[in-house]
Formats: C-alpha cells, sequence, structure tokens
C-alpha cells in the first residue's frame, strides 16, 4: 500500500512540475538546462505558442497558461485595488533614487499579491501575471509627446538613476528569483509624435545616439533589467523591432544583456504594413526574431513555422529566443511547488496597506515644486478665515491617477486635502469656475464674489491625462495623445485673468496639473504663487495642502525644461537634440531644469576641490557646506555638473552627474561630497564614441543647473574650474 501511495505521489509531482523536481546539486540544473530540455521535446508549433503574449497552456511540459502583458508604471495598474503612487514623471522630480527603489519594492509587493490572488481565482489573463512593462526611459525631448509623464525627464543621468532604482524594487533582491520582471522601454529613440509612432524614422547622429538616447537603457542593462521592449518605429530607417545593430550588437553584445526582447503592441506587423520593409509578414516575423525579438506582443508570431517551412528562419533562431523566455519564467519561480517560493506569502493585507498610503503621501510631498513665491506668500497663515478653492482640477480624481494607472478606494483630491487640513470655523468655498479645456468661459457674479470675499484664492489649473497620453488614450488631444499648443487652455488663462482684476490686492496662488512642461508666461505675472504638483497620486491631494500651509516643505526639482513659448522648440519630428534641453538649449526658458523653489534659503560656500588638476591615481573630490538659513526643516536636492570648456567637438552646455539628498535641520550645516572620475569626464564624439578628453572643465554644484537664467530666477550654484591633463 505503501508502495502505492508512493508511486501517485511522483505521479502527481511529475504532472504539474514537469521535469522540473530535478533540482539536485549537480552542476547542470540550471534554468537554462531546464528550459533546453522543455525546448528539445516541443514541436515548433508548440514553440510558437509561447512565443505569443498570450501564452497558451501546455500541460505536457508543465507549462500554465500565461499572459505576459503587465503594467506597473507608477502602481500596479489595471488590475484592482492597488496603491497609485505619483506619475512616473513626477517620481523623477523627487530626484531620489531611494525614495523610488522603496517606491517600486511597495509596488512589487502588491503585484506578487495581487499575482497569488489571481492564481488560487483562477484569473489568467490580462494583467495577471509577473511580467511588468515598465519604467519607460525613453528621453523626454518635446513637450508636445503626450507620453512623456511616463518617463523620468529629460536627462539621461537622472533617467538612469531613478529607472534603475525602479527596477531594483520591482525586482527584488533574492539571489535566485525575480520578485517581478521588470521592462526598459521603447528601446529606442523614441518620443513622438505619436500620430507617426507607427511608421516614422527616427534619424539620429552617432553623438545623439550614445550622448542622449542610449545611456539610460545601458544603465538599467547594467542594473540587470530583465526585459526590454523595442519600439514601433525605424531607427536610422531599421525597425528596431529585428534591427541587427540595436538588439544584436549593442544591447546583448556590447551591453552584455541576457534577458528577454518583447515587441511593442503590433510593432512586428508594423515592419511590412507600416514601415513597408519587408514584402510579407513571414518575412517581418524572421526578420524580428533572427533580430533578437523573443516575445510578439500581438499575433504575427503564429507564422513562425510557416517562415520556417520558407527558409526565411532557422528553427534554432526560435529556439534561441524561447529559452530566454523560459528561463524568466523560471526565474519568477513559476515552476515552483505552492508555497515554496520567497514571495508566495504576499496576500491581501500586503495591498494598498497604511504604509504604501504614507510612501505615496511621501512621494508625491517630494515631487511637487514651487516655481513661484512673492513676497513669501506660500506658505499660507493658519490664521486666513475665508479660502476660495476653483478650477476644474480642484475636485478632479483624473489629474490625481496620470495615465497607466491603478485605482485606490482612497484618492485626496486637492479640495478634498484643504478641507481636511484647515481648522475647524475656517470657511472653504468652492467653484469650478472653468472647464478643462471648453473653448468658452462663463464666469459668473457669485464666483467672482467667492474671490473678492476671501482671504486667499486657490487656482486648480493644467491639464491631465485626457489631454496628453498614448494614442487613443487622451481623448480630449486633437492630436492623437500630443498636444499642438504648450499653453494653457485659453479659458484657463481668461479665467485667471479675471479673477486677477477682481482681487488686485490678494493673494492669488496657481497650482499646475501636468505631466509635461506647459508655458505659463501668459499667467505667470498674474499670479502670487506658482505650485507644479505632476499628477501626483492617491495622496497627492493631501501633499499638496501640507505644502501650501507650511507643514511639508517643497523640495522637488524639474526633471524638465519649460520653455519661454514653443517657438523655442526645434521641429518635432527631428530627432536631432540640438536646442533640446539644457543640455543643448541655446535660449534661455521659464524655468531651467534642476530648478525648484523651498520655503528654507539655503547657503552654498565655495567648491573646495582636493586638487584642482585631475590625476587618475588620485581621489579627486568636490565638496561644498550647504547652510539651512531658515526655520523650516527642508531637503535640498544637491546637484553636481560636468561642462568642458574647450572640447574640438560639441558637447553638452553642462551635464548632471550626481544627486544628493541632503536633510537639513533649522540653522544645520552639512558639507556634500562628490568624487570626480575620470567616468564622469568623458564626452561623446561625434562618431557616438565616449572618450577621454583632456583640458579645462567646470564643476557646478548648487540647486539647478548651471545657467543664466538660473542665476536670475535665485538660484544658488557654486562653481570651479578644473583642469584634466
Amino acid at each position: 500500500m505503501k508502495i502505492i501511495r508512493l508511486a501517485l505521489t511522483i505521479f502527481l509531482f511529475f504532472s504539474t512540475n514537469y521535469l522540473f523536481a530535478q533540482k539536485s546539486s549537480n552542476q547542470e540544473n540550471t534554468f537554462e538546462i531546464q528550459a533546453e530540455k522543455i525546448i528539445s521535446k516541443m514541436t515548433l508549433e508548440e514553440k510558437a505558442s509561447q512565443m505569443l503574449n498570450a501564452s497558451i497552456a501546455l500541460y505536457d511540459y508543465g507549462l500554465d497558461e500565461y499572459n505576459w502583458w503587465n503594467e506597473s508604471l507608477h502602481g500596479v495598474a489595471r488590475a484592482g485595488k492597488a496603491t497609485v503612487f505619483p506619475q512616473a514623471i513626477a517620481l523623477g522630480a523627487s530626484f531620489d533614487a531611494d525614495l523610488v527603489k522603496r517606491v517600486a519594492t511597495a509596488i512589487s509587493d502588491e503585484a506578487r499579491a495581487m499575482y497569488n490572488i489571481s492564481q488560487k481565482r483562477g484569473m489568467k489573463g490580462q494583467y495577471s501575471g509577473l511580467t511588468f512593462w515598465s519604467p519607460n526611459v525613453n528621453i523626454f525631448r518635446d513637450p508636445r509627446w503626450g507620453r512623456g509623464q511616463e518617463t523620468y525627464g529629460e536627462d539621461p543621468f537622472l533617467s538612469g538613476l531613478i529607472g534603475s532604482a525602479f527596477v531594483n524594487g520591482l525586482q527584488g533582491d533574492d539571489p535566485k528569483y525575480l520578485k517581478v520582471a521588470a521592462c526598459a522601454k521603447h528601446f529606442a529613440v523614441h518620443s513622438g509624435p505619436e500620430a507617426d509612432r507607427h511608421h516614422f524614422n527616427a534619424v539620429v547622429s552617432k553623438q545623439d545616439l550614445y550622448e542622449t538616447y542610449l545611456p539610460a537603457f545601458k544603465t538599467l542593462v547594467d542594473a540587470n533589467v530583465e526585459i526590454v521592449m523595442c519600439a514601433y518605429n525605424r531607427l536610422n530607417d531599421e525597425p528596431c523591432c529585428g534591427s541587427s545593430d540595436l538588439i544584436s550588437e549593442t544591447l546583448r553584445s556590447e551591453w552584455g544583456f541576457n534577458g528577454h526582447v518583447v515587441s511593442d503592441c503590433g510593432a512586428i506587423n508594423d515592419i511590412k504594413a507600416n514601415h513597408k520593409f519587408t514584402a510579407s509578414d513571414a518575412e517581418s516575423v524572421a526578420y524580428a526574431v533572427k533580430g533578437g525579438v523573443d516575445l510578439n506582443c500581438g499575433n504575427l508570431y503564429k507564422k513562425i513555422p510557416k517562415a520556417v517551412r520558407l527558409g526565411l528562419l532557422n528553427e534554432s533562431d526560435v529556439d534561441k529566443s524561447l529559452k530566454r523566455l523560459l528561463v524568466t519564467r523560471f526565474k519568477l519561480g513559476m515552476f515552483e511547488p505552492k508555497g515554496a517560493g520567497p514571495y508566495d506569502h504576499l496576500g491581501a493585507k500586503h495591498i494598498n496597506t497604511k504604509e504604501n498610503r504614507e510612501l505615496a503621501f511621501e512621494a508625491a510631498s517630494k515631487s511637487i515644486i514651487l516655481l513661484k513665491n512673492n513676497n513669501n506668500v506660500l506658505p499660507l497663515s493658519n490664521k486666513l478665515n475665508r479660502i476660495f478653492v476653483t478650477g476644474p482640477n480642484a475636485a478632479n480624481i483624473d489629474m490625481a491617477i496620470g495615465n497607466y494607472n491603478g485605482l485606490s478606494s482612497e484618492i485626496i483630491t486637492p479640495l478634498e486635502g484643504i478641507v481636511s487640513k484647515v481648522d475647524n470655523g475656517v470657511s472653504v468655498r468652492y467653484s469650478l469656475g472653468v472647464e478643462l479645456n471648453s473653448p468658452k468661459l462663463k464666469t459668473s457674479f457669485s464666483m467672482m464674489h467667492l474671490a473678492s470675499s476671501s482671504d486667499v484664492s486657490i487656482a486648480f489649473m493644467g491639464i491631465s491625462s485626457l489631454i496628453e497620453g498614448e494614442e487613443g488614450a487622451a481623448i480630449l488631444s486633437s492630436a492623437n495623445g500630443d498636444r499642438v499648443e504648450i499653453k494653457l487652455p485659453k479659458n484657463q488663462i481668461n479665467y485667471i485673468e479675471a479673477l486677477r482684476k477682481k482681487i488686485p490686492n490678494k493673494p492669488l496662488i496657481l497650482v499646475v496639473s501636468a505631466g509635461s512642461a506647459i508655458d505659463l508666461s501668459d499667467v505667470s505675472d498674474l499670479v502670487d504663487a506658482i505650485v507644479y504638483c505632476w499628477y501626483p497620486g492617491e495622496q497627492g491631494g493631501k501633499a499638496i495642502a501640507e505644502i501650501l500651509f507650511g507643514d511639508v516643505n517643497p523640495s522637488g526639482k524639474l526633471p524638465i525644461t519649460i520653455p519661454k513659448s514653443i517657438n523655442q522648440l526645434p521641429n518635432y519630428s527631428d530627432y536631432s537634440m540640438d536646442n533640446r534641453t539644457y543640455k543643448f538649449l541655446s535660449d534661455k526658458p521659464m524655468y531651467p531644469f534642476g530648478y525648484g523653489l523651498s520655503y528654507s534659503k539655503i547657503k552654498y560656500s565655495e567648491i573646495s576641490m582636493s586638487s584642482t588638476v585631475f590625476t587618475d591615481d588620485k581621489e579627486n573630490v568636490a565638496q561644498v557646506t550647504i547652510t539651512n538659513m531658515s526655520d523650516y526643516k527642508t531637503e535640498e536636492v544637491v546637484q553636481l555638473y560636468v561642462s568642458d570648456l574647450d572640447a574640438d567637438f560639441r558637447v553638452p552646455n553642462s551635464s548632471l552627474k550626481g544627486v544628493k539628498r541632503i536633510k537639513l535641520n533649522p540653522r544645520e550645516t552639512k558639507n556634500v561630497k562628490f568624487n570626480i572620475d575620470k567616468e564622469i569626464l568623458h564626452s561623446v564624439n561625434y562618431d557616438g564614441i565616449s572618450v577621454f578628453d583632456p583640458g579645462l572643465f567646470e564643476i557646478s554644484i548648487g540647486n539647478s543647473s548651471p545657467s543664466q537664467r538660473s542665476l536670475e530666477l535665485g538660484a544658488t550654484i557654486s562653481q570651479v574650474n578644473f583642469t584634466v591633463n
């Protein structure tokens, strides 16, 4: 009887964990070897079925049904209740890699918990898996791009710093298993126009490619990101999803990436239908697989057997791709007995917890930027008796959640945050005042009376993901999710003008919601203070109120440049970096990259260098002393920039090379040090080669990017020249 029971136990175990129980200590027992054993037994049609994002079950091999498509841009998206953290661009504005790693760790806890719950409920479709197609580290080169809100801004160093922290938080720190698999997208050189994304050809110089568009991806590969998503577009005439130069040579051979590559959704179909690069779908499939695209988001890889029969593709190429996919599933622990994995304990009690909501509040608080504060009108006094709250984003949850979002049972609007914040007896009056982007302005006597009879008016203006976003998702966009103008909607400008006319001598505070740069030139002189809050997540309303009333000191910094007008922008379709971003801008912007005010005055000392001549064999340190001159505790984002002053090829005006977020108590002084090593002194020449260029350099340390405009706005920047032999 014991023998029968033993045989039955062995049979059941192997029927659900085919070939995966052989995990002894022998050297061949690796995920790669196990994947090869499965592949050796599969038919070509079976292999093709596992290379689609909706992979079917093949129980003979222990392969359950699996949909690879899931999203977690700033919280688990589209999959039920989850903590909604600030939008990605806001996380970039924090300049805080430690914070972003903690945010991503919370997201991955919730993601694993949802997966475990979904498995028990038999839910195995889209948005129920463990492969998350985030983060987006494309360079936000033009504010018209509706998806720029998904990125960490315009700077490659910052994008890599924040993106790699996000990847590390998502994937976890177990030495053998991934908590979830993160994805760097969209590889590469992809940032609009949305209307042309399925067919445009990004023409880019070698210098721009290696100086601007690729570094953040390289940083994420160095952080062991498991997935890379190839982009819809062509790059210098080759469709990205199959480009041997981009994927086989750069990504895999040069950078050593050994995870898997997924196509953007429908991108394989675009190769023939929109790029006209191939003559048939079978040729497109062959081009993509041979080029290193392992997973098709779409259905075209069903034609893999046909491509092989036609001699366009070798089955060995298919095996190579499938092996990478199976290894990812092994890393995710999908073949372990239930309860044996390091993350199997996560469940409902780990979703949208009190701790995660507090973290969402912290993230929102650190991302909100104070751009203007005339006569220290902020923070607001607790002696106010009447407050007028108005504007289309005051009570609008769309301003909080951005795109690629989840939903929470606790999404706090700014109006709710303010009402919760004020003392009993303080009168908070509210009126919408103006719609988001209606062509008509309808003001009434009662609205204007609310403003004139209040001690302060707070106008919540800007846009939302209804106006900017992905093709087809931003339903109020006239340009497939992009913007053709970067000003505030005209009706909002008119309303602010009407408010100022009615209350010429009372404080008028402007709070702007957006995922991109808004030209504020028409309204900047009309308001006393400007707060830029992005799409701040579920706790955004609370964070805004805490900043307005001074319980939180604003510390966010711009991860983008805000131009004075659209006339400062090059042609949207031009991917040259000339006159783009703070690195190459020749005009004065309205607000520079890295800029953001505080309620504290921070004093910077002159830079002290261990040596003003670079020597590769010694430690080179740049140091400043910073002092909080105020009675507010604060966090200061100290930024290091390097400028090559006498290169014989084009170099940036300056380049961000270091960031440290420093906590300062009232009247406290701290020393801040940066190591100046050979790597940060490299420049990329016209051939796209990173070179160590001797000559004169300038080191800048301060609270904004170094420029005349930064100094005009009151930024503090210390600079010193530095010789490299």
